[in-house]
């Protein structure tokens, strides 16, 4: 990229950086209270959610970062141009969920070299070099996420006395904490439901991507018992295949993420039966916690921030989380 190309990228960005700070309604000057560089995975409702439990984090401390934003779109080179511009800004901090766990590394290392803190969330890159070039990881432990839902899968078919159930995966295991939160899952069925069998496992995070991939699913084992689906766009994507199919009070979901839309199927109670979910507003509010940490000098070693995990089981807790989530933001 041509320095005049640069240049041009970076002005926008600190315009971005300027407007943004304006609209937060900062009383006083501009970038006081931090400047943040901030990478959301997709558009999932996750992210939302983490946006919005920044905004009420910083608020809380009576302070208004200035955000520069973007949605990567699972896309490590739409980041690296992203982190790029960061870099030059010189802003405070980088909180970021990564595309990829390698193909990330380029970017974070140019982040951290350029003096740029990263904060992690939900996504981090290899273990080895977030040792190096991330100051905080905000991670709800994928192993147990998966984990939870193997154990609510076994007593629903314990429950039922099917005791060899077929299951199907549904997963976004594109990006590394998935196919962690596949291993919990396996772990705790196996140890829990021996009999179980895990029949197919194609990927499908989107709901337009999960609804076909259900679909295909169910079309070369007709007779499947459960999907586990590993994400929000999976989840809901395989109750819908499932409904389109006429399977409903035959095959039943076990999903990942929490969203209005899943909260009402769990109230339903014929589909969706149970889903893990680690709140994005929650994890919003610890990664700015984090970044104002490293900001103002108290974190300086790579740390681990842990994020509550939490079970949803059935129509009373579908309904209370929509008590509690009026506006739909996860």
């Amino acid at each position: 990229m041509g320095a005049r190309m640069r240049r041009s990228h970076l002005a926008r960005a600190v315009i971005v950086v300027a407007v943004l700070g304006l609209l937060a309604g900062c009383a006083g000057r501009i970038g006081e209270d931090g400047r943040y560089g901030v990478v959301y995975l997709d558009a999932q409702g996750f992210y939302a959610g983490v946006r919005a439990g920044m905004q009420q984090e910083t608020e809380s401390r009576g302070a208004s970062p200035q955000l520069l934003e973007l949605n990567a779109q699972g896309d490590a080179s739409k980041e690296s141009t992203f982190v790029d511009q960061v870099s030059a800004a010189q802003m405070d901090a980088l909180i970021l969920s990564p595309a990829s766990e390698t193909a990330s590394v380029p970017a974070i290392e140019l982040a951290h070299e350029s003096g740029i803190p990263v904060v992690c969330y939900n996504t981090c890159i290899e273990e080895a070099a977030a040792e190096r070039f991330v100051s905080a990881y905000v991670l709800g432990d994928p192993q147990e996420f998966g984990a939870m839902l193997g154990a609510q899968v076994a007593r629903h078919f314990r429950s039922e006395g099917n005791l060899e159930p077929s299951i199907g995966v549904v997963n976004c295991e594109f990006v590394e904490v998935c196919i962690h939160r596949r291993e919990g899952f396996e772990r705790a069925l196996e140890a829990d439901l021996p009999g179980a069998r895990i029949v197919a496992n194609q990927q499908g995070a989107t709901i337009d991507e999960a609804v076909d991939v259900a679909d295909r699913i169910l079309t070369a084992h007709p007779d499947l018992d459960a999907f586990f689906a590993q994400a929000g766009g999976a989840t809901m994507g395989a109750v819908r295949a499932v409904q389109a199919r006429g399977r409903v009070g035959q095959t039943v979901v076990f999903g990942g993420d929490m969203s209005t839309e899943a909260a009402n199927e769990l109230v339903a109670g014929d589909v969706l039966k149970g889903v893990v979910d680690i709140s994005g507003i929650t994890v919003g509010r610890l990664a700015a916690e984090a970044a104002e940490q490293v900001r103002s000098g108290r974190n300086d070693g790579y740390t681990i921030v842990p994020a509550p995990i939490e079970l949803f089981d059935g129509p009373e807790r579908g309904q209370e989380w929509l008590e509690t989530h009026p506006d739909g933001l996860p």
